[in-house]
């Protein structure tokens, strides 16, 4: 390993659609390969996140995903990153992870978000009678955890798969408030920096400065999500990236996010503020060569001294997108 401090890389995909896909198969059997792929290649976990009414993302029914995923591979941790909690009822959540961890004892992660994952009309159709709210969200931690959890004496609803499972819970954030709540449970927690960097070191310090050891974890546990498009020349990787710049800028735009082929130049394509709204979302990328990307992480890491990266790779052409792991993966040996 060349790097001073151990850490692991993971992959968070997003099975992405792309702008000749017929239908939503061909995504999801993009992310078993990739899974596949990257199992091979040595990475520690492979998770994938709930998102609702957007065209080019279909990992909605994050559970059932999952399942597929862990049925065809064999090793890798796979799991949610994250489940957006306030969509769901925390026994429905502990019976699915419950049933997954049943299944592939000892390779299921459950990150939790707070976040609706979707916009707010759609929020309310997951939702319908349930409020729902962010407020309830430390209290609905607590009773996925004791519905995780050994039974005790006197409960009445227990969840059947899920009881005594203890899936490894995750809480993630982009913003200060999640990083409080898992230091106050000694949980591990992961950072979206993948899109919302701003916040990131402010959260790093508050849930490493008031972290509390637990029962799952005895010291702090930081995760960082990391835009990916790595190639065998940083001029390579410049152009293939166009894919991921024209995949936000229609994101800002509110328009289709389906994957587009990359294109020589951006110019004519974005304004000048929405160039800089773009490279903004996506200052924590990582794009070029080999060397250059990995100069690029021996910077993050001694800023931040994360324990884990989990990488995002939106890049048109699956071998692309394969080899940009490949890239990735050579820089771990």
């Amino acid at each position: 390993m060349r790097y001073q401090q151990k850490v692991a890389f993971s992959v968070l995909d997003l099975a992405s659609r792309r702008d000749t896909d017929q239908g939503p198969a061909p995504a999801l059997q993009r992310s078993l390969a990739l899974a596949q792929h990257v199992e091979s290649l040595g990475f520690t976990r492979f998770w994938v996140a709930e998102h609702h009414n957007m065209d080019a993302i279909v990992s909605s029914a994050t559970a059932v995903l999952i399942g597929y995923l862990a049925a065809g591979t064999q090793r890798i941790r796979v799991g949610a990153g994250g489940v957006m909690l306030p969509n769901h009822a925390p026994l429905v959540i502990a019976e699915q992870f419950g049933t997954l961890e049943a299944l592939y004892p000892g390779r299921i992660d459950l990150g939790l978000g707070r976040a609706p994952g979707s916009d707010q009309v759609t929020a309310r159709a997951l939702r319908r009678d349930r409020s729902g709210s962010a407020d309830n969200f430390p209290a609905e931690v607590a009773e996925l955890q004791a519905f995780l959890g050994p039974r005790t004496a006197g409960q009445q609803v227990v969840a059947m798969p899920g009881v005594n499972s203890n899936v490894p819970i995750w809480l993630l954030g982009s913003s200060l408030f999640s990083a409080q709540l898992a230091a106050e449970k000694g949980l591990p927690y992961a950072f979206a920096s993948h899109f919302a960097p701003r916040m990131m070191m402010q959260a790093i310090n508050i849930y490493r400065s008031n972290f509390k050891p637990s029962a799952v974890l005895d010291k702090p546990y930081v995760m960082l999500g990391v835009p990916l498009a790595a190639a065998d020349t940083d001029a390579h990787a410049e152009f293939l990236v166009t894919s991921t710049y024209q995949r936000i800028l229609a994101l800002i735009r509110g328009q289709s996010m389906l994957l587009r082929p990359p294109v020589e130049s951006m110019q004519g394509l974005w304004k000048p503020h929405e160039e800089h709204a773009v490279k903004e979302f996506l200052s924590m990328a990582m794009i070029g060569s080999a060397e250059t990307i990995e100069q690029k992480i021996q910077v993050l890491l001694q800023h931040t001294q994360a324990d884990e990266l989990i990488f995002t790779c939106d890049l048109y052409e699956e071998t692309d997108r394969l080899r940009s792991f490949e890239i990735l993966a050579g820089l771990l040996r």
